[in-house]
């Protein structure tokens, strides 16, 4: 069977949560990175863009758009999607709250500077006293993963918004002692280590580059 294949851009994004699952499943891909407004048009033009909008996945013979369904195939597909409806009802939520955190982390690059200030403060004060508390409550009832007792797209969530707030503010889990412990319980799962090694397919910061070529290519 063929690898898995993502277009999207070659940057983090809503791509980059998919690049996480995979690794975490152990399952290799490739990807197709948007650098031209060519590519994006010819992906319409073929109907392979569902809503006209990446992320988009060839997967199982299909081509699958819209964040949470793609990531929702996969976990199930590879045992990261609990073990029942009401285990999968309790990632769905803090997976969700995960990446609520992490989309003003991935709209900030595209802010006019004079607003991304505020943005910081804001993302660090709904990280401290919002999304940072809750997860440490969930923590503190649970074995080291967020729901039952194995990894789930939930912890993989969990893990990369950490590392994201992390990187503006490197003392933010000061309080969370809970939350310590599950970043180093995750981080260092085998396949999650080999993909925070330099030269995986873990994307960097996004930089003015990577903000031109996504301007450029959808026009905004």
């Amino acid at each position: 069977m063929s690898k898995p294949k993502l277009y999207y851009f070659n940057g983090r994004g809503k791509m980059e949560s998919i690049r996480w699952l995979l690794a975490a499943a152990g399952i290799e891909f490739e990807e197709e990175y948007l650098e031209t407004r060519e590519q994006y048009e010819k992906l319409l033009k073929d109907g392979a863009l569902l809503y006209e909008q990446v992320p988009m996945v060839e997967i199982d013979g299909m081509k699958l758009a819209q964040t949470n369904a793609i990531m929702n195939y996969i976990a199930a597909k590879h045992n990261l999607y609990g073990k029942d409806i009401q285990e999968r009802a309790l990632i769905d939520m803090y997976a969700e709250g995960a990446r609520d955190l992490m989309v003003p982390m991935m709209h900030r690059p595209f802010l006019p500077s004079a607003e991304k200030e505020s943005n910081l403060t804001m993302i660090k004060n709904k990280a401290k006293n919002r999304y940072f508390p809750a997860f440490e409550k969930a923590l503190i009832q649970q074995s080291g993963f967020l729901v039952g007792n194995q990894l789930s797209v939930a912890d993989l969530n969990l893990l990369e918004a950490v590392l994201m707030v992390e990187e503006i503010d490197p003392h933010i889990l000061s309080e969370f002692p809970e939350l310590q412990k599950f970043k180093l319980k995750i981080s260092t799962i085998p396949r999650i280590q080999k993909f925070l090694q330099p030269g995986s397919p873990r994307k960097p910061p996004p930089d003015d580059q990577y903000v031109q070529i996504v301007k450029e290519v959808l026009r905004f």
